[in-house]
């Protein structure tokens, strides 16, 4: 992941700033309310957002509030739920998180107390879920660890806008047990790879349905095939598998057009008039 020079310098002078004040804050135990201003301030400070454009405090979402809410280009990008520095960020705190985005439809949720920033990317299904992509601890982050530094670019507003997040959200599903249960159970090329394989290794020809059979029932774990998840692994599945049909029916439909305006115009000699293969001499 490239981080350009002028964020990279402007996350590592910023933390030097706010790491004090935050140890200091941390020790005062300051409120929920102070703790919101602090996270406002390492938002504009350290992590590029503008708090005056990019930030709305105390964003109203069906008679409740969130603390915090980021928009880009005027649209609701992301949540923040905020709590206490002196609180331990618990799930009945997400989940109130995750309840304000999907009432907003809103895909990405920070859960933070200032010292402690969650990154939850919000999966609708039933019910909702959440799946954390990365965490950070403000406190211990070292600006001279490559590692270090490519986790705290997801929150930057640079890193944001070039979909940083959802760069390493990818990269964590292609490991998803999630998805690769998805893939062998709901992908039809897939199916038929193994079908092959299973006739060259053991000479034996069996349906794609004994395949899909033995999958489900024997070789994968329930829990990778079942819930919220499991639900959101399938619908990407499938939806990828739905464009690769719908771009070989379009490539198919072009082939053959090419085909019919290749192919060869019989002329008949005697009238120079195209389609007449009968060879009759033109009426007088």
């Amino acid at each position: 992941m490239s981080v350009s020079k002028r964020v990279c310098e402007r996350v590592s002078a910023g933390i030097k700033r706010f790491v004090p004040i935050v140890e200091q804050q941390r020790l005062r135990d300051v409120s929920e309310a102070d703790t919101v201003t602090l996270v406002k301030d390492i938002m504009s400070a350290v992590l590029g957002w503008d708090k005056y454009t990019d930030l709305t405090s105390e964003f109203a979402i069906r008679n409740t509030f969130c603390d915090l809410a980021v928009r880009i280009d005027g649209k609701m990008m992301m949540l923040i739920e905020v709590k206490a520095i002196g609180i331990s960020l618990e799930d009945r705190h997400l989940k109130q998180a995750v309840d304000y985005a999907a009432n907003q439809g809103v895909d990405w949720v920070i859960l933070t107390n200032g010292i402690i920033w969650r990154l939850y990317n919000v999966i609708f299904a039933k019910p909702i879920d959440k799946k954390l992509v990365v965490e950070i601890n403000l406190t211990t982050i070292d600006c001279r660890r490559e590692g270090d530094v490519e986790s705290l670019y997801i929150f930057t507003k640079e890193g944001f806008e070039k979909g940083a997040h959802i760069a390493l959200r990818d990269r964590q599903d292609a490991t998803s047990r999630f998805v690769l249960a998805a893939l062998l159970v709901n992908n039809d090329s897939v199916l038929g790879i193994i079908k092959r394989e299973l006739r060259r290794v053991v000479n034996v020809s069996v349906s794609e349905s004994e395949v899909l059979s033995v999958l489900r029932d024997e070789v994968i774990k329930r829990d990778a095939l079942e819930g919220p998840l499991a639900e959101s692994a399938n619908r990407r599945v499938n939806r990828k598998e739905v464009r690769l049909l719908r771009a070989k029916r379009i490539s198919a439909d072009g082939d053959r057009m090419t085909d019919s305006a290749s192919a060869p115009v019989e002329i008949d000699s005697t009238s120079n008039t195209p389609g007449n293969s009968t060879g009759a001499a033109p009426a007088e």
